[in-house]
């Protein structure tokens, strides 16, 4: 299906994930829709792209006008980047969403309407209730559940007069990581096991909503598999994330696999400040120990983010980072490529929702520094000359990251992916 006409040339993307909705308390950067969408105008983004909470708003069947969210208590998550919460909110969500789709329009701005529920975004309401509602959908129907509550949170938009700020549809974020993949047989790659589930829940979607945009969105460029993404999505979304060295610090400290033994004294010697707790000891409140159930981000590495002292945490990263590079580098182009060569097949737009190099502490600045900054630089840049019609300048410049502060550099980079056009 075409882009429709009122659509942006270009997508120049600010992931607001859940947080435009949990970071509504006083002093939080979503207090104030019409300054963050002002502030992102500024910058040069033209759309944003959120968790739009569709099962807990239109299938949950749950009163919806008194949502409170909140952090997960003892201070757990505070170096955690989206888990940082700080003063608790509560709000109307269906009337919140309506709200954040009008500041929108005022803006001259468009959004990604995607879910991150079967992730993480449950685990920041007060109560479980969000989260026992999704657990309880069977998982080969979890899919149609989520195509049908995006499905009634456009006709709620169209209904309001504000349906044009739509850009795409999106049945879930990275659907081969979290809930999705538990209607996936054992053993079986998440990739190829979900291609059915997805095209039936596009296929379903698209009977109530034949003219929008619709898709998935996948974790990485999945080389190798891209035979399991549905053949019937209107957008090609990927999410290239290169790890690298990142990725060698996470298996060096076991951050992700609880099945090895945690390496303390190494942890708290190379990445944590001196008055670190051992993780034996860092936990949320007991009366929020159901969040762990809600979320796909282990406690190891919430811990080594908290604790981390951002000077030894990016001292690693730079020491390491010449071994990596060229390998980082070809990863992103090998990405970019096969992204784009799909997308070309399928004769569908390229959008890079999120990226580059992987999920780093709230405090560090390795992809906020020179290198970092370089990458991102260069990412957007072979985006755009592949073709790519939205692009994230990285997954944190949004409002509720530090990298926010650095306006000329966001500025500058969503002004070199809007004037590489090759095909213009």
């Amino acid at each position: 299906m075409p882009i429709p006409d009122h659509l942006p040339r270009l997508l120049t993307i600010s992931l607001w994930d859940f947080s435009w909705y949990t970071r509504t308390g006083p002093g939080e950067p979503f207090v104030d829709l019409d300054t963050a969408f002002a502030q992102a105008v500024d910058r040069g983004y033209n759309t944003v792209r959120i968790c739009a909470m569709p099962y807990l708003l239109f299938g949950s069947g749950l009163d919806t006008t008194a949502l409170t969210f909140t952090g997960f208590g003892n201070g757990y998550g505070q170096g955690t980047r989206w888990y940082d919460l700080g003063a608790s909110a509560t709000l109307d969500g269906r009337e919140h969403l309506l709200d954040l789709f009008r500041a929108a329009h005022r803006h001259d701005c468009h959004v990604i309407l995607s879910s991150w529920e079967y992730q993480q975004s449950p685990a920041f309401l007060a109560d479980d209730s969000w989260h026992r509602g999704l657990s309880a959908v069977p998982p080969h129907m979890r899919v149609d559940v989520l195509a049908d509550a995006l499905a009634d949170c456009v006709d709620f938009l169209i209904e309001n007069g504000l349906d044009d700020r739509i850009a795409f549809v999106e049945i879930h974020n990275e659907v081969q990581l979290g809930g999705l993949t538990a209607a996936v047989a054992a053993g079986e790659s998440a990739v190829l096991g979900l291609r059915p589930l997805l095209e039936r829940g596009i296929d379903r979607f698209r009977n109530r909503h034949p003219t929008r945009l619709i898709t998935a969105n996948y974790a990485g460029v999945p080389v190798g598999e891209m035979r399991g993404l549905p053949r019937n999505a209107d957008v090609a979304v990927f999410h290239p994330y290169v790890y690298g060295v990142l990725g060698e610090l996470i298996d060096t400290f076991a951050l992700r696999d609880p099945d090895r033994p945690f390496p303390q004294a190494q942890v708290s010697e190379q990445l944590l400040l001196d008055d670190a707790p051992l993780l034996t000891e860092w936990a949320p409140d007991s009366a929020c120990r159901w969040k762990f159930d809600a979320t796909m981000v282990g406690a190891r590495e919430v811990y080594a983010h908290d604790w981390c002292d951002p000077d030894r945490w990016d001292r690693w990263l730079y020491e390491r980072y010449a071994h990596h590079r060229c390998g980082m580098a070809q990863t992103l182009s090998l990405w970019i490529a096969a992204a784009a060569d799909w997308a070309a097949d399928h004769d569908v737009p390229l959008v890079f929702g999120e990226g580059w190099v992987g999920y780093t502490p709230l405090r560090a600045t390795f992809e906020d520094g020179p290198v970092g900054a370089q990458i991102c630089r260069e990412a957007t840049t072979a985006a755009r000359q592949a073709g790519a019609w939205g692009a994230v300048v990285c997954s944190n410049a949004a409002p509720h990251h530090p990298m926010w502060s650095d306006v000329a550099l966001q500025a500058e980079i969503n002004a070199a992916f809007a004037a590489t056009a090759p095909e213009d």
